[in-house]
């Protein structure tokens, strides 16, 4: 693994030589984003072909003269680090225009370093071998993303969104701590090989502890609270690596633990196939309520964690009903659209950051018509719309087609199995059609009418490094979208390594799913520049003329007439409100000549309705009680180690 230390060596360099330097704006900027996207791109190309060559590397440092820290490269965590070190990569080189402040160089520096210090850790959690190294890593990736979080500590929502953050983050790593401590009582050892030797009673109880912590880093719902306040905080490159991949590493650790404990019961199966379906249908109808584009998008991440997990249940009932193809194309379809959320979420974010670095402004109801002057932003956005909603020839369409067909494949089964599949297969469709809608909202409201504030009028795009990140991203949704079965042998690597219990999974019958979705798309493609090039024949020789919209009776229409993004949605907000409480706020019309009105709503989210005040309130004021405990004397802080040690006495 000589090649992958010296790959996160060089990322963590950028992070260093960008502080050092930090009052030289540019040398600073340069030199993170030059030296992190060099790493992230050696790490990418030793990682794949590890991953083509489904070789296990591993590697033991002694840590303390106590502790291993050991590293192990299987096929799964070869695959997320190549999903990590590939978006990583492009929000490098997305950074160095995006975070040009000359008046926040320190700032910006040191985003720089922790940025660096993300990457390293995320990359660190994938191939971590033992409790001590995992957690390690785990810390040092919720810390740095914490400061990430507060990069503009200067407002007050920033904060406090990095304090909700913060409490979230360590909340799970205390289930974490549980989990790992149920698994060191039974093995006696900090490793991982002796795992599935627990008993059944123990691997329930570990396993629902792991989903727990895992799942408050990934967002699952009711976990996901800190999620749409922490996204929109963070500077928009740091947004897309958080919903991109660093809420896969949730998705890392459920799957990993599930590996470890050696095909546990069905029950676990039917508990994330049930937190899959709320997660998704949740996330994207708190999505369609938001009028902040960041928000939105992050919102959407918990709906698109629904998809995985619901991918991810189907696998495990597949094993548990001995059903091998159910189980390889659950696991799969997850696998595979952890690639695809990574790709096209990692370029709405950053579409989403070119609207606000040239606008000012998160509000979507401020916007509109860009498209006209953001054209490259405008059509890369559209992409992502189109491929986050699982419409061929994108990429999400490939990804979601593997769950949807695991699916099927449970309907052959009995009774709970049967009804969980239904109940899947039914949760996918409305995702889909609520996530359609959804971005509809945000590409109308956004990209097309006509400007709503001075904000939208006459904004244009720059950023040479923040165009061509988009453009990459934007050309890998549609290359998988048509192209998925080179992607998907990469898969089955990931999927042979979570120990299903088959010998070998055949790569022949997905080859050949993988290549009727290539001709679909295909013949999608050609069928829409066939119609291309027949309008343009058409029109050839017909004069193009301008006048404006009908204004519906009116003789002076103005751009207060247009959709809102509340109007768009409010009927389907409607449907889901007991789960989504719409309070609105206005001014009644009355009179034969009103005065002037104004109205608001906000979509309320249940879960941090009852989170915060039984969570988050708790905690900090516990932790405000403990507050002298921490009072700058040392010699205290060294008596606080002396006791703990002789405690630890009693019990070792």
């Amino acid at each position: 693994m000589s090649h992958f230390f010296a790959a996160i060596s060089l990322i963590l360099a950028g992070g260093v030589v960008s502080l050092v330097f930090a009052r030289q704006h540019v040398f600073s900027r340069a030199a993170a984003a030059i030296l992190i996207s060099a790493g992230c791109a050696w790490g990418l190309v030793d990682t794949v072909i590890k991953l083509t060559g489904s070789v296990t590397h591993s590697a033991a440092f002694q840590y303390l003269n106590l502790f291993f820290l050991a590293f192990e490269m299987d096929g799964l965590s070869a695959f997320f680090l190549a999903v990590i070190f590939l978006v990583c990569l492009l929000a490098a080189v997305y950074s160095f225009h995006y975070m040009d402040d000359p008046g926040s160089s320190v700032k910006t520096a040191v985003t720089g370093f922790f940025f660096s210090l993300l990457v390293v850790s995320m990359a660190m959690v994938v191939t971590a071998a033992n409790m001590i190294t995992f957690m390690l890593s785990w810390e040092i990736m919720s810390l740095s993303s914490f400061f990430l979080v507060i990069h503009n500590y200067q407002h007050v929502e920033n904060r406090k969104a990095g304090y909700l953050y913060f409490v979230f983050s360590h909340v799970g790593a205390m289930f974490l701590f549980a989990g790992f401590g149920v698994l060191y009582k039974y093995t006696g050892s900090f490793g991982f090989a002796d795992v599935h030797t627990l008993p059944e009673a123990a691997k329930t109880l570990a396993f629902v502890l792991f989903f727990i912590g895992f799942g408050s880093k990934a967002g699952v719902f009711p976990f996901h609270v800190w999620l749409p306040h922490a996204h929109p905080a963070a500077p928009s490159h740091i947004s897309a690596v958080m919903s991109g991949v660093m809420i896969k590493t949730g998705i890392y650790g459920i799957l990993r633990i599930y590996a470890l404990l050696e095909m546990p019961a069905p029950g676990f199966g039917y508990l994330v196939v049930a937190a899959g379906v709320v997660s998704g249908i949740l996330g994207v109808v708190y999505a369609l309520g938001q009028t902040d584009i960041k928000r939105l998008l992050a919102y959407s991440s918990v709906e698109n964690i629904g998809i995985i997990l619901i991918g991810m249940g189907i696998g495990m009932i597949g094993v548990s009903s001995r059903n091998p193809l159910m189980a390889v194309l659950g696991f799969s379809g997850a696998i595979f659209h952890v690639l695809n959320h990574a790709m096209f979420k990692s370029l709405l974010f950053m579409g989403a950051g070119m609207v606000v670095h040239q606008t000012g402004t998160r509000s979507m109801d401020s916007l509109g018509g860009l498209l006209k002057s953001m054209k490259i932003t405008g059509f890369a956005f559209i992409i992502g719309s189109l491929a986050i909603c699982g419409l061929p020839p994108f990429n999400g369409f490939a990804g979601e087609f593997f769950v949807y067909m695991g699916a099927f494949k449970g309907i052959s089964l009995d009774k709970i199995p049967f009804a969980v599949s239904i109940a899947a297969i039914i949760s996918l469709a409305v995702i889909g059609g609520l996530a359609l809608a959804c971005f509809t909202r945000v590409v109308g409201i956004v990209f097309q009418g006509e400007p709503r504030t001075d904000a939208a009028r006459n904004q244009t795009e720059t950023g040479a490094t923040m165009l061509g990140a988009m453009g990459i991203l934007a050309g890998a949704c549609v290359i998988i979208g048509i192209f998925p079965g080179w992607f998907f042998n990469l898969i089955l690597s990931a999927v042979s390594s979570l120990n299903l219990g088959y010998e070998r999974i055949p790569a022949a019958p997905f080859a050949q799913i993988a290549g009727h979705i290539t001709l679909g798309a295909l013949v999608i493609v050609v069928l829409v520049l066939a119609v291309a090039v027949l309008r343009s024949w058409c029109y050839r020789a017909k004069p193009v003329s301008q006048s404006g919209t009908w204004g519906c009776g009116f003789t002076r229409p103005t751009t207060k007439m247009q959709y809102t993004g509340s109007s768009y949605a409010f009927d389907i907000i409607q449907f889901f409100r007991p789960a989504a409480p719409l309070e609105e706020n206005h001014v009644p019309i009355a009179g034969r000549f009103p005065a002037g009105t104004r109205y608001e709503s906000r979509v309320h989210d249940i879960a941090e309705r009852y989170m915060e005040p039984g969570v988050v309130r708790p905690v900090q004021f516990v932790f405000d009680r403990l507050r002298w405990i921490q009072h700058g004397d040392i010699h205290l802080y060294i008596g606080y180690i002396l006791l703990a040690i002789v405690l630890l006495l009693f019990f070792v």
